[in-house]
């Protein structure tokens, strides 16, 4: 059997790091974590490549190699979803899809032959049984959640890892929380279930085996959801192997943030290799924090509580969002203030929508006020429904949001204001060529073509005669600036 695994194409938004990439010379951030799990999974026998078409074109012959054409993917990549499927039929190849989007959304995907939903560790095995045994069915399914103790090390082979920013791996599925807007519990559930420090290291060793040496992405959607298994067993032990093989690693995820209220989880996470965390603060706006069951948040400082974060070593990235019925009309201001306050550099600000099978996609139906399906892209200004606010109210002041936040004004002060807070207590990334050609590329584009070469030159002296040993971190900011602005550029 011949297996094509295909991964479609992300379209360019603030998440996809397009033009940062360019100055590394990478195609894409990460490769399908999703897709080398399941290559894993199918038996060795079976020959298999991968096309992730964020660094490579699915070509014709590749279709016409294939029995099957494996698809996973997620809502924004939905258009170029429909284009594969468009495409499979011509050349006579099966499609089997799984993954989020068709886990959610498999009603609208009629031309796929096969749809394998759910978790892989349930429904893939028996659809593969059935398809040795000529009886494959359309649909698999399954109302249990995995072991993903059992899930086996994800298959590197078909990937060129030359061509991306990051590896990935996934520590836990499933979020203790239960925001109103976000699907992670219906997918993975409310109880995290967790790997045993065993696989997280040899997970880590088949990364070093490859010879990758960088940046690694725990996918995990709140990596903390299990405190007390990190501190006792996972981060003690992934700490000591990154101390055996000379820390040729450095670690990023995503946790809630109540990781500020344990100071031991973090002096922790730093000390295992972690150097930045993405968190969900959605909006500092009380009301809307409650309308949309984001208890974690409310009742806190979350400015002290990013700060203190960003003292104990762990850079903060946040995803916040305007849109919320409880949103006054003062909360796009109070959101630029809010972020230039806290020094979260890299904010990424997105209109509420509403994902199929979440509780507030069941109680805006219930209010008859949904509209369309989503699209999943944060940067073409799309809602899924009646919002509260005057419609061309809210865009305009979303997009105020976004022109403020990354004009070289507030997007530099930003910066200085992160670094003076910033408490490092690793060493900085290991030097590679690459970023010796990015910071020469940045001094060209940055320092000299593009108009924010003020600031570049401000921030450039400020940071190597103040705080030298932040200085690569600082260039690497720059250019994660000139992406976002790029895009809004783009766009707007």
């Amino acid at each position: 059997m011949k297996i094509l695994l295909v991964y479609p194409k992300y379209p360019e938004t603030f998440w996809s790091f397009k033009h940062a990439l360019k100055f590394i010379f990478k195609k894409a951030t990460y490769p399908p974590l999703g897709l080398l799990s399941v290559a894993s999974m199918i038996p060795k026998e079976w020959e298999k490549k991968l096309v992730d078409m964020n660094v490579m074109t699915l070509n014709d012959k590749d279709l016409k190699w294939a029995d099957f054409v494996f698809i996973s993917a997620i809502s924004i990549q939905k258009e170029s979803v429909k284009e594969i499927i468009a495409r499979c039929p011509k050349m006579g190849v099966k499609i089997v899809a799984g993954g989020p989007l068709f886990t959610s959304s498999y009603d609208e995907f009629e031309e796929v032959d096969h749809l394998v939903l759910n978790e892989a560790e349930i429904t893939l095995p028996p659809f593969l049984e059935d398809l040795k045994n000529g009886c494959a069915k359309h649909i698999y399914t399954s109302n249990q959640w995995a072991d993903i103790k059992k899930t086996p090390i994800p298959l590197w082979e078909p990937v060129n890892m030359k061509r991306y920013a990051s590896m990935n791996i996934q520590y836990s599925r499933g979020c203790p929380f239960n925001c109103e807007f976000c699907d992670i519990t219906l997918l993975y559930g409310h109880i995290p279930r967790t790997k045993d420090k065993g696989q997280v290291l040899a997970e880590l060793e088949s990364l070093y085996s490859k010879d990758w040496r960088g940046e690694v992405f725990f996918v995990d959607d709140n990596f903390i959801g299990n405190k007390n298994k990190l501190k006792k067993e996972v981060l003690p032990a992934i700490a000591k192997w990154m101390e055996q093989r000379r820390r040729p690693f450095s670690f990023i995820t995503q946790a809630s943030i109540n990781l500020s209220d344990d100071e031991e989880l973090m002096q922790l996470m730093v000390q295992a290799g972690f150097n930045t965390v993405f968190v969900g603060i959605e909006t500092p706006n009380e009301e809307s924090l409650y309308e949309c069951s984001k208890f974690q948040n409310k009742n806190r400082d979350l400015i002290a509580c990013v700060k203190k974060i960003q003292k104990f070593g762990l850079q903060v990235q946040g995803g916040f969002i305007v849109g919320f019925d409880n949103d006054p009309l003062s909360i796009f201001e109070t959101q630029i203030k809010f972020i230039q306050k806290s020094g979260i550099v890299t904010a990424m600000v997105g209109l509420l929508n509403a994902l199929r099978g979440t509780r507030l996609h069941q109680r805006l139906e219930k209010e008859n006020r949904l509209l369309k399906d989503i699209s999943g892209d944060n940067t073409d200004c799309s809602i899924n429904f009646i919002p509260k606010m005057r419609y061309k109210t809210l865009i305009d002041g979303y997009k105020k949001i976004l022109k403020t936040i990354y004009s070289p004004d507030y997007y530099y002060e930003r910066v200085r204001g992160f670094l003076k807070n910033y408490k490092p207590l690793q060493k900085g990334k290991r030097f590679r060529f690459s970023h010796l050609v990015a910071f020469f590329i940045s001094i060209l584009f940055l320092g000299i073509i593009e108009k924010e070469r003020f600031h570049y030159w401000r921030l450039f002296f400020e940071t190597m005669f103040t705080r030298p040993r932040l200085f690569p971190l600082a260039i690497t900011l720059t250019i994660y600036g000139f992406h976002f602005r790029k895009v809004f550029e783009k766009y707007y």
